[in-house]
């Protein structure tokens, strides 16, 4: 590997960028670490011998001192050796990581030095911006660690260890902190070496485990750019490859023998936890879109996996994690059928029961149907907010959307609470804009009943498509209230069609579910839905994505 002379600017950070065949985007990176300001003494980019045009745009940054291109010769499989080598090259007190396809956001390293100063620490954690390209939909990555306004109470905080926080366990970024570099060198910090994926949540393991003076902070840091149809996936998105989830299983198995080798047994545990609240629902729930012979094989890697589980961090996991760890010991092969649907819909980021409600033979709700029976330990214990209520929805379109819910009683829970009245939040995808429309429920056989109509006028987004999300919130008799997601009864096949608005107006209408088989309207309007069904891109533009 071969590098630039080393710069003797004054400055406190060093930036490492990786890069391997991404020159469509690295020039971004290295300008969002540049603007960054006088702070920043070096932007380290190591590139992992691509074979596009990556070297001749870092060739392009020639004229400015503070880039130093490091060119490895020979590509080393993963992302923790050339971050490894960018570390063991840097010169600055801090070091801040940044991958080639996402951006430093203004006033970042200024911002993260300025706590990391005036607190002393170790380590300095801000906001990371999830955005999904191309529609540019922004989420905040671990809301619950970072995000104030979805009930975050770190930010502003200094922990002395985390064994006081288990739960920033579910922090496994690298990329959205600031690093005290003689803290990372005293305890030997490092990425694990090459062809080994999901790097990031062992050396954030081994950083926990070394108990950092850890400041988290509402700093916007870093902008993590999701693009679900690029082609080539980033490793987070490649879920449909068995081996993805092989290399997760092995990065955390790692993570629990870091905390377990630094005498933190409970910070163990609470690994295993996240692992079953976080990690196995997000591919337990996809597993209808994988062929039978992968979902074969996944349980029986899974099951294996969860074998060795402590009983105390299943009994810290959510009730749903609870239940699902349960049926992965009691079921020898993965479910087929309507069995499957139970346990996906139980892995939704808000969980549901769906019917039918099986009992064992003493009448206690199950999971799953005999001879295995997996009891539903703790469901009668759960308050409203957190019982895993199924709603259905169907639509009907024309000038105005109306929304036909049936809510589903569960195993008496709800039929005990008094179910009076529903309303329904429609979010727009993109902007976040929403909706809301509210209605009595109605007894009926299979448990409540509720319609609500909005004007389809007010679903249309002028020259572009329009993508809604449904949300139900029941309230009950004493005041309590639970929320959910609308759901598609029939799963996974969409609707798609033309209807008439008001004045002639043509609308382009798809009822879809998502993955996780929650309820999606998509809707087009008037001569620009009309021009793109006419020339033939109706299809890609409804496209699941």
């Amino acid at each position: 590997m071969s590098e630039t002379p080393r710069p003797q600017a004054p400055a406190r950070v060093s930036v490492v960028v990786i890069a391997y065949n991404d020159a469509a985007h690295v020039g971004d990176a290295v300008r969002s670490a540049l603007a960054q300001g006088e702070a920043v003494g070096e932007v380290l980019v190591v590139d992992d011998a691509s074979g596009d045009a990556t070297p001749e745009v870092l060739a392009g940054f020639a004229d400015e001192p503070r880039v130093r291109p490091l060119i490895r010769t020979e590509n080393s499989g993963g992302c923790g050796t050339p971050r490894n080598d960018g570390m063991g090259a840097a010169v600055h007190p801090y070091v801040l990581f940044l991958d080639s396809d996402d951006l430093l956001l203004p006033g970042a390293v200024d911002g993260l030095l300025a706590v990391a100063t005036e607190q002393r620490a170790d380590v300095v954690a801000g906001i990371c911006v999830r955005r999904e390209l191309p529609e540019g939909r922004e989420t905040v990555w671990a809301p619950s660690l970072y995000d104030v306004s979805q009930g975050a109470t770190l930010p502003g905080t200094v922990l002395d260890g985390i064994e006081k926080n288990p739960e920033f366990v579910l922090d496994t970024l690298s990329v959205n902190k600031l690093y005290r570099r003689d803290f990372l060198d005293r305890h030997a910090i490092r990425f694990p070496d090459g062809a080994f994926h999901y790097e990031d949540f062992v050396f954030s393991a081994r950083v926990q485990a070394a108990a950092p003076r850890l400041a988290v902070t509402d700093v916007p840091v870093y902008v993590w750019h999701v693009r679900r149809q690029a082609a080539t996936l980033s490793i987070s998105l490649r879920r449909a490859s068995l081996a993805n989830w092989e290399h997760r299983l092995a990065a955390h198995a790692a993570v629990v023998d870091v905390f377990r080798t630094a005498g933190r047994p409970s910070t163990a545990r609470a690994a295993q936890t996240k692992f079953l609240d976080y990690d196995l629902p997000m591919y337990l729930r996809e597993l209808p879109q994988r062929t039978a012979a992968y979902r074969a094989d996944w349980w029986t890697v899974t099951r294996a996996h969860l074998t060795g589980f402590e009983a105390a961090a299943v009994a810290d996991a959510q009730a749903p994690s609870r239940w699902l760890h349960a049926a992965f010991t009691a079921l020898a092969a993965v479910p087929e059928g309507r069995e499957l649907s139970r346990f996906v819909e139980l892995s939704a980021p808000q969980p549901r029961l769906v019917p039918p409600y099986p009992r064992a033979e003493d009448g206690a709700p199950v999971l799953a149907a005999a001879p295995a029976d997996v009891p539903l330990e703790g469901l009668a214990e759960l308050a409203p907010a957190g019982l895993p209520v199924a709603v259905d929805g169907e639509v009907t379109v024309g000038a105005s959307t109306r929304l036909t819910l049936t809510v589903h009683d569960l195993y008496g829970r709800v039929a005990a609470l008094g179910p009076v009245a529903v309303r329904v939040a429609f979010t727009e995808r993109v902007s976040a804009a929403e909706l809301s429309a509210e209605a009595p429920l109605l007894p009926v056989e299979e448990g409540w009943t509720a319609t609500v109509t909005l004007p389809t006028s007010k679903l249309l987004r002028a020259g572009r498509l329009a993508a809604w999300s449904l949300r139900a919130e029941l309230r009950y008799a004493d005041g309590s209230t639970g929320n959910t997601e609308v759901r598609a009864p029939h799963g996974f096949v969409g609707r798609r069609g033309m209807v008439l608005g008001r004045l002639g107006r043509v609308l382009l209408v798809q009822v879809v579910a998502s993955a996780r088989r929650g309820l999606v309207l998509r809707f087009a309007g008037g001569a620009v839905g009309a021009r793109q069904v006419v020339s033939g891109r109706f299809r890609r533009l409804f496209a699941m994505r």
